[in-house]
């Protein structure tokens, strides 16, 4: 099963992230949420990791992940830290938003814990843990 998981670790983490890029997209220009500023930090991170992976997968190129990594691990402390804005209230004396939407604030609130910042967490989260499960081609 993890062999599996590893051939097609690559197109994987592509297809999360177009999901994600599509849903933030929803989000915002169909449903008409104003994103905050760390959403647009989030955003800037998973963007393009869409085109980044798309291109990687279609040239099966795997090496790729040295640039999806760190773009990865970055929006996941991002989208944590807006996660635990939202949810644990001595992070709201942190609060980083200081003009229009505050970050604090929450569009989605699905099942009590599933917020717009989460479902970016767990996005990054499976992209960066894919990346790691991919395997470089020997050369």
């Amino acid at each position: 099963m993890m062999a599996a998981i590893k051939k097609i670790a690559l197109y994987l983490a592509w297809l999360v992230s177009i999901v994600a890029t599509l849903g933030s997209l929803y989000f915002s220009e169909i449903r008409g949420f104003t994103p905050c500023e760390l959403c647009w930090y989030q955003r800037i991170l998973m963007y393009p990791l869409a085109a980044i992976l798309g291109i990687a997968t279609y040239r099966n190129d795997r090496s790729v992940k040295s640039f999806v990594l760190p773009l990865s691990i970055i929006g996941w402390c991002v989208s944590l830290y807006h996660y635990l804005l939202q949810k644990v209230p001595a992070f709201a004396a942190l609060e980083t938003c200081t003009s229009g939407v505050p970050c604090s604030g929450s569009y989605v609130e699905w099942f009590g814990f599933i917020t717009i910042p989460f479902l970016a967490f767990i996005a990054f989260s499976l992209i960066t843990i894919l990346m790691l499960l991919t395997k470089a081609h020997n050369r």
